[in-house]
């Protein structure tokens, strides 16, 4: 028998669908409710509201879960590649050798940007965010490619040809602000070190690639793979929804991301680190602010909204990020404050108490910083990483037979019908 929840509302009695997911998740069905009782819900922030069915990502914050289709991150973080991690959040399963080499091909094939495009970049101000810079060029990009074709081998072809050149023009958008010459990707490199390589690589100081770091950044990118409905995922669907292309779901997926509240709290970490040391470099007198309650200050990259105990991804974060700052044996006043500041908040029995635990984005800002990423480009490389979730959401939500046009309601506390009176009589 299915079960059903009971809403009584001025003695009429509403009976609401209970659905039930694969991992036991519920939710009330709420989408006859307007229609049936004139009544709403009202969830700011959307905290408490389901917007679609997926298969694609699994998070239960109370146990610090976290699986892209079935698969613990744990497992693909240490044995998986970013370009593999890929594959399986689009396709919905692990490829095979043939695939995966066939998959790589594609990402190769199509990571040239092309040559009038460039005509694009250096029309932005030399100070122009490398995020505002991105979002406009993926948006651009419908101008020179098809929205997504019929054919499926078309549409692969379209996913990997977004993969590939957001990825080079991240790159290129960090090579002209800085009025360098633009590195081109090489074939004889993989998706993680074609990257590095584009960044850093200069003919004055040619980059030594390192496999180290080419580890960091592929675990970086595949612990921020998919996140399930977080902000910029739901600015994707939005998009979909409304049967937009592809390009402008990702380009408004990136706007959402640029955020501080989203993506750029690793960047927020950094900066926070900045303050400390411009104030003497103890982090004590920080730590006591942020345990005052009346104090708006707060430490960043510590607790996480939705993880409640630990989050999975920080753990390993943690790994790589003690491997590199061992392996580069970087001299940083900034990433000396930050393992002071990670000792004593581990120890302390008010972030102990409070779940206050170094998230993601703490280990993740020090780990950027170390390889040398800027920390304006720090969001950049977040939003390359969540990039095959998105198109991973807005595939879903396109064959979602239940997806609608999404057009949250209001509750209006405006004022009551006025009328007119003219300019002259006003006073």
């Amino acid at each position: 028998m299915k079960k059903t929840a009971t809403l009584t509302i001025d003695g009429n009695t509403y009976e609401l669908p209970v659905l039930e997911g694969t991992e036991g998740d519920k939710a009330i069905d709420i989408r006859k409710l307007r229609a049936e009782s004139g009544y709403i819900t009202y969830d700011p922030g959307f905290a408490n509201t389901g917007v679609c069915k997926s298969s694609i990502t699994f998070m239960d914050g109370e146990k610090g879960i976290l699986r892209y289709r079935g698969i613990p991150v744990e497992e693909l973080a240490e044995n998986s590649t970013f370009v593999e991690t890929s594959f399986l959040l689009i396709n919905g399963r692990l490829p095979t050798r043939k695939e995966l080499n066939r998959f790589s091909v594609m990402l190769n094939d199509h990571s040239m940007v092309h040559e009038d495009m460039r005509h694009f970049f250096e029309s932005f101000p030399r100070g122009a965010h490398p995020m505002g810079i991105l979002s406009s060029m993926v948006n651009a990009l419908r101008a020179f490619y098809p929205e997504l074709p019929e054919e499926e081998e078309e549409i692969n072809v379209t996913f990997a040809r977004l993969l590939s050149k957001v990825r080079t023009m991240a790159a290129m958008s960090y090579k002209i602000s800085r009025g360098h010459a633009v590195v081109y990707p090489r074939y004889d490199l993989t998706y993680c070190a074609n990257f590095l390589n584009m960044m850093f690589d200069s003919p004055v100081r040619p980059y030594v690639i390192d496999p180290d770091v080419v580890r960091a950044l592929e675990v970086f990118w595949i612990l921020h793979a998919d996140h399930e409905q977080n902000s910029s995922t739901a600015a994707v669907r939005l998009v979909g929804s409304v049967r937009g292309n592809i390009y402008a779901a990702v380009s408004a997926g990136i706007c959402a991301l640029w955020g501080r509240l989203h993506g750029g709290a690793n960047q927020a970490v950094i900066e926070m680190l900045q303050q400390i040391h411009d104030s003497g470099g103890d982090p004590m007198p920080f730590i006591e602010r942020a345990k005052d309650k009346s104090d708006p200050f707060r430490l960043m990259g510590f607790g996480h909204r939705v993880y409640k105990t630990y989050d999975p991804r920080a753990k390993i974060m943690k790994r790589m990020c003690d491997t590199i700052l061992s392996k580069l044996n970087r001299k940083d006043p900034l990433l000396d404050i930050a393992k002071k500041l990670e000792e004593v908040a581990l120890k302390d029995p008010y972030f102990i108490d409070h779940n206050l635990y170094p998230n993601v984005d703490f280990y993740s800002g020090i780990v950027l910083r170390a390889i040398g990423i800027p920390v304006n480009m720090f969001t950049v490389m977040f939003a390359i990483g969540r990039l095959p979730g998105w198109i991973s959401q807005f595939r879903e939500g396109q064959h979602d037979p239940e997806q609608r046009l999404f057009r949250p309601r209001q509750l209006y506390v405006g004022d009551q019908v006025r009328h007119y009176v003219p300019i002259d009589e006003r006073g």
